[in-house]
């Protein structure tokens, strides 16, 4: 099983890639709650150059409410990333977290459920980006 649902896209560039994401995103329920900028953070921190890269907090509160509903210690795999990276040949790879591989270990038969339900969602956000 994958840990990730992922997808390039072409022909856009890293910024329009991250607003397609976030505009995806909100059609299916899912909020950013935060952004982290890969590459300014190791610039700043390492003095490293690193490609563009983006990691987004995306949360659906009502499935995180049903999860936290479940299992409350779940907030610890909570929010969903999604990765937004440029490769070196201009293009844009976009990745979500498998949510149902992420709780693999979790002894919850209705975390199996919700899960399943969040990553339908997932996978309609990659496959609905444009190529």
């Amino acid at each position: 099983m994958n840990y990730s649902i992922s997808k390039t896209i072409k022909n856009i560039s890293f910024d329009e890639a991250k607003q397609k994401v976030t505009e995806e995103l909100k059609k299916e329920g899912f909020g950013v709650l935060t952004q982290i900028d890969m590459k300014t953070t190791f610039k700043n921190k390492l003095d490293v150059d690193f490609k563009p890269y983006t990691i987004l907090g995306a949360c659906n509160p009502s499935y995180a409410y049903k999860a936290l509903q479940e299992e409350d210690q779940i907030g610890t795999m909570l929010p969903c990333n999604v990765v937004v990276q440029e490769n070196k040949d201009g293009s844009i790879k976009v990745s979500a977290v498998n949510p149902v591989a992420s709780l693999i270990s979790v002894d919850n038969e209705n975390m199996v459920i919700i899960a399943g339900e969040v990553e339908q969602k997932l996978q309609r956000v990659i496959q609905d980006l444009d190529e």
